[in-house]
């Protein structure tokens, strides 16, 4: 059987998921050193509701949630690699794919930490246009509108009947009238990610990612920019450098794991986000959570 280990991005946070870990090794090692590079509780806002007037503890404040996410990713994982649990390739969704760089030993847990305060602030002051979520909808007339709408880019092509689009807010609200579709919502974000508006932050993140060793894989990586397995360090920074400024390709991610016919896809997160999707989107595939200290096997 082929095992695919994937980790998400955010959108998977949840309140209370650093309780569910923290009797697992390293835990609170882990969240002390990264709560002192990022000087915040990290803990604590894992597991508090934050003060209205207090964003900077605010789970869903991307300067947290990308950190946060990694280190309960991070830790889970680790643990199943201790148990004697190793996948055959990785993927991550967004921010996930840092996560699974980690995990295929690219770089360091200290190198993530640096690499996701310098990559989440970065994103935070993008400032810069918006997202929204298209559910059921016609996919022809879905690349029809984005092709006639300047201003608008598919980021998030998460399955044949979810994507996630990034871009001015009048092109989002001139698609959001013209499109036929189950559900068309905002997203609460600070910028268009993954989109042409992030080319500035993306050339300033391509810029920190000179400084930081990329090794030798420990087994192939699926990353977001070109979704194909790859074992070339160089081909993954290059990958991560232009991941900011583009889509993430979830649905040809998906396809490419279906070519393996007996495949096991393990998500390692707080929730079952990638689990759905693919769920919805393969046959006959195994599907296992991993969330919890508790749930250390598959």
């Amino acid at each position: 059987m082929t095992v695919a280990w994937v980790f998400p991005g955010q959108g998977s946070q949840k309140l209370g998921m650093a309780k569910q870990i923290e009797n697992l090794p390293n835990t609170l090692e882990r969240f002390d050193y990264a709560s002192g590079i990022f000087q915040r509780n990290l803990f604590e806002i894992c597991e508090l509701n934050p003060q209205p007037s207090n964003s900077l503890c605010d789970l869903n404040n991307t300067s947290n949630t990308q950190i946060c996410l990694f280190l309960v990713e991070s830790i889970l994982l680790d643990a199943l690699k201790a148990n004697g649990f190793k996948p055959n390739y990785v993927a991550g969704h967004s921010l996930g794919e840092i996560t699974a760089l980690y995990c295929a030993d690219v770089f360091s847990f200290e190198d993530c930490v640096s690499l996701i305060k310098e990559r989440s602030q970065l994103m935070v002051n993008a400032g810069k246009g918006s997202m929204a979520a298209v559910i059921g909808f016609d996919r022809n007339q879905l690349d029809s509108l984005v092709q006639k709408i300047d201003d608008i880019v598919v980021a998030n092509d998460n399955s044949s009947s979810q994507v996630v689009l990034s871009g001015s807010n009048e092109a989002l609200d001139i698609l959001s009238r013209e499109i036929s579709c189950k559900r068309f919502l905002k997203l609460n974000v600070s910028g268009a990610f993954h989109s042409p508006f992030m080319n500035e932050p993306s050339s300033k993140f391509a810029d920190y990612l000179k400084k930081i060793e990329f090794k030798n894989p420990s087994f192939p990586v699926i990353s977001n920019y070109e979704p194909s397995l790859c074992n070339d360090p160089n081909h993954l920074k290059l990958r991560l450098e232009k991941q900011m400024c583009n889509g993430v390709r979830w649905r040809e991610t998906m396809d490419l794991m279906a070519h393996n016919s007996d495949l096991h896809v393990v998500e390692i997160g707080p929730s079952n986000v990638l689990s759905g999707l693919v769920k919805r989107h393969l046959k006959d595939v195994k599907i296992s959570q991993v969330s919890s200290s508790d749930q250390i096997s598959y």
